[in-house]
């Protein structure tokens, strides 16, 4: 499934959160609507059967209540998607990820396999199951984990055992860790911790590019993989990194040896010899670590280089990276990254810290301010029409997973949400450790209705985008009055229920949650009479001569 996911460490975001969302995003020539749940420990199934690939296993006994964005329409599966669990624990599944022959001809898929025949006659061979997928990851992990490393570790051994018919992105978080976990052929995978003082990018491609094999077997401090990966890599051949390329100017820039020392005070020149030591000691050990093996680039020994990519995945990467680090320079020819670079980096430090907004704002991106703005004007029609947007028409739903660490535990997930085209939505805030989420966005069923936060939002989009220019400041407005109602509701209900019990705390969230959507409702009912009333004055049977005769 088509989706963008951005990951925000939490000494990177605005107030010390960690931040994981994600968009997720139908397939081609279909809407899979969308709304919230709350799944309690007696809804969750002891024996788990997944309708799509029909493996059936046991799950634990001791599941947590969670939160879940499922489809609205039963019959191929739950795909939760996003949520957490009252061990403040949030999951995100899943980024499509993309893969390459070798890796799919060295560990297969594990698809199913339909029944032949008629059970009982000669000839007869029965089905054969496949393996875990986007359909099922939330509803067979984030229940059953208390960290984001526990729901590695159980998605991975999970994975291990059953397989998947898939290659997926995943990711996993706590106060303290982000983790992404990307599956490698049908049972393999390796994941990697967010640097706290950074950002990741995820565009329908895997995306890791720095992975440290001697941590995964040892320590585990920043990555984990599957126990047999360096084995099964030598065996097949995948680790593609070019040791004859590691001397220190290869892997350093020439520049940073450039600088004077004359121009320098005493302190300054000391400083900056110690700097380059141990820059070099660096480059030392990563060169070791290259020249055995043991530190690789999983992208290049795993992902794929299409020409696809540079149409569907890599532009957005480097959208996402301009707007967090604008001064980089990022357009013409003396660019680090063009919007087609195989090598964009998958994680990096912003120039300032990360706000909801900004992840809101990325996430709706559809290349405002370059030549391939599809609503632009700058360029030309090929350009604005060359590479796939982020805020798409097809987006589905956007999670936006916080926890903050500054309030009690009760508190600290918060769920982030907006239904249909990013482009034209708002982002709601709400308490995630619930026993039920509002009417207005756990409601959607077939049934198009403005009763709906879903399908408002499909059909404000329908009409907005047909006069993009003419409706754009009136759906600006009703996004930055959303997000403003969002932070207050937050701000004020943290201090409302300080003195509260614990056990009369989830009534009062639940509250604060209907409140806010009441007014979301009303807000989004008149943005809906705005952008229809222009878009109708804009209709092509339209008379002046008429318009004050009856």
């Amino acid at each position: 499934m088509a989706c963008t996911t951005i990951l925000v460490g939490k000494n990177a975001s605005y107030d010390g959160s960690t931040i994981v969302a994600r968009n997720e995003d139908s397939p081609n020539g279909q809407f899979e609507p969308k709304k919230m749940q709350v799944v309690h420990p007696e809804d969750q199934p002891k024996t788990y059967t997944s309708v799509l690939s029909h493996v059936t296993f046991e799950l634990p006994d001791n599941p947590m209540r969670y939160s879940s964005v499922p489809d609205a329409l039963s019959g191929h599966g739950i795909w939760a998607a996003a949520g957490f669990n009252t061990a403040n624990v949030g999951m995100s599944a899943t980024e499509t990820i993309t893969s390459n022959e070798r890796v799919l001809g060295a560990d297969p898929l594990v698809e199913y396999v339909p029944a032949k025949g008629v059970e009982g006659e000669e000839g007869y061979v029965p089905a054969i199951p496949g393996g875990l997928g986007e359909e099922d990851f939330v509803t067979v992990v984030l229940p059953y984990v208390r960290t984001a490393r526990e729901g590695v570790q159980r998605l991975g051994a999970l994975l291990e055992q059953y397989g998947t018919y898939e290659m997926n992105g995943i990711a996993f978080s706590d106060e303290d860790e982000i983790w992404w976990l990307e599956t490698i052929g049908g049972h393999h995978w390796i994941a990697k911790r967010v640097p706290d003082d950074a950002y990741v990018t995820m565009p329908n491609q895997l995306g890791i590019d720095y992975f440290d094999l001697l941590d995964a077997e040892g320590e585990q401090v920043e990555h984990m993989a599957s126990p047999d990966l360096r084995q099964w890599m030598a065996e097949n051949h995948l680790n593609l990194t070019n040791t004859s390329r590691l001397e220190p100017e290869d892997i350093l820039d020439e520049e940073f040896f450039d600088d004077d020392l004359d121009d320098m005070d005493e302190e300054e020149a000391d400083a900056y010899e110690e700097y380059m030591a141990d820059l070099m000691d660096l480059i030392a050990d990563v060169r070791e670590g290259m020249l055995s093996g043991e530190i690789f680039n999983p992208r290049e020994a795993f992902g794929s280089h299409s020409d696809s990519d540079h149409v569907y995945n890599t532009p957005r990467a480097w959208y996402m990276q301009r707007c967090f680090n604008p001064h980089d320079g990022w357009d013409g020819e003396d660019a680090a990254f063009g919007p087609e670079d195989d090598d964009i980096p998958w994680s990096r430090v912003p120039e300032r810290k990360v706000t909801i907004e900004d992840v809101k704002y990325v996430l709706s991106a559809h290349y405002q301010g370059t030549a391939y703005d599809c609503y632009g004007s700058k360029g030309t029609a090929a350009s604005r029409n060359a590479y796939r947007p982020i805020g798409i028409n097809r987006n589905s739903q956007l999670a936006v997973l916080q926890i903050r660490p500054y309030v009690p535990e009760p508190l600290r997930c918060i769920q982030w949400m907006a239904f249909g085209s990013n482009v034209f939505n708002a982002l709601v805030g709400l308490y995630a450790n619930v026993d039920a989420f509002p009417e207005y966005l756990s409601n959607t069923t077939d049934r198009v209705t403005t009763e709906s936060f879903y399908w408002a939002n499909r059909v404000i989009a329908a009409l907005a985008d047909a006069r993009f220019h003419e409706t754009g400041a009136k759906v600006e407005s009703y996004q930055e009055k959303i997000g403003a109602l969002g932070h207050k509701m937050l701000r004020e209900t943290d201090r409302a229920v300080a003195g509260l019990a614990e056990a009369d705390i989830p009534a009062a969230l639940a509250k604060a949650n209907d409140d806010l959507c009441a007014e979301l409702k009303d807000q989004t009912e008149k943005l809906l009479a705005s952008v229809l009333y222009t878009t109708s004055c804009a209709m092509r049977n339209g008379f002046a001569m008429s318009d004050n005769e009856r």
